[in-house]
C-alpha cells in the first residue's frame, strides 16, 4: 500500500464531521476495475469492502446502494426498499454528472446532490466496513454506523 499524498473531498468531510477513518490505497487496473481485485489488493475481506451504485426509480428519480463487493444487486428487492415500482442501473456516462464521482471511485459519502442511500444490512455485522474515498484506488475504513449515520442511510437487504 501506497500512502496517498492529497486528501480527497470524502476524506476531509468525515474529519469535519469528526468521524475516525482509516485509508487504504492499491494500484488499480484501467482494464480492470473489478472490487473482487481491489479487496484481494487491500488485503480486505470482500464482505468488508463495499461498492457504490446509483440507480434510478420510477418516482423516486435517483437512488444509491452500497453493497459488498463480492455480491449483485437485486433491482427487484431495492425497487421495495425505496417504495419505487421498478429501478435500472443509471448509465456509467452518467455517473460524473450525477454524483461528482468516475466509475471505480463513487463514494456515498460527498456526492453532488443528497440522494437517499441504502446499504446492504451486513453492513453492521462488522467493526469496519470500506467505501471509495472518492478516487480509484483509495478506500476508507470506518464503522459502518458512523457512515450510516453521516449519509443518513437506511440499512435493507438488497442484494442477490
Amino acid at each position: 500500500m501506497k500512502p496517498i499524498s492529497t486528501k480527497t473531498n470524502v476524506m476531509r468531510l468525515l474529519e469535519q464531521a469528526g468521524i475516525p477513518y482509516e485509508t487504504v490505497t492499491y494500484e488499480y487496473d484501467e482494464d480492470n476495475l473489478s472490487g473482487l481485485l481491489a479487496a484481494e489488493k487491500c488485503g480486505l475481506d470482500p464482505d468488508t469492502m463495499f461498492k457504490t451504485l446509483v440507480t434510478r426509480g420510477e418516482k423516486r428519480g435517483i437512488v444509491v446502494f452500497c453493497i459488498p463487493v463480492n455480491e449483485e444487486l437485486d433491482l427487484k428487492k431495492c425497487a421495495a426498499a425505496a417504495g419505487d415500482k421498478r429501478i435500472e442501473m443509471t448509465h456509467v456516462k452518467e455517473l460524473l454528472g450525477l454524483t461528482g464521482y468516475i466509475r471505480g471511485g463513487c463514494s456515498p459519502i460527498g456526492m453532488k446532490k443528497k440522494y437517499p442511500i441504502y446499504i446492504e444490512e451486513t453492513a453492521i455485522l462488522f467493526d469496519h466496513i470500506a467505501v471509495s474515498a472518492g478516487a480509484r484506488g483509495v478506500q476508507v475504513r470506518l464503522n459502518p454506523e458512523d457512515l450510516i449515520r453521516y449519509t443518513e442511510a437506511e440499512t435493507c437487504d438488497v442484494v442477490k
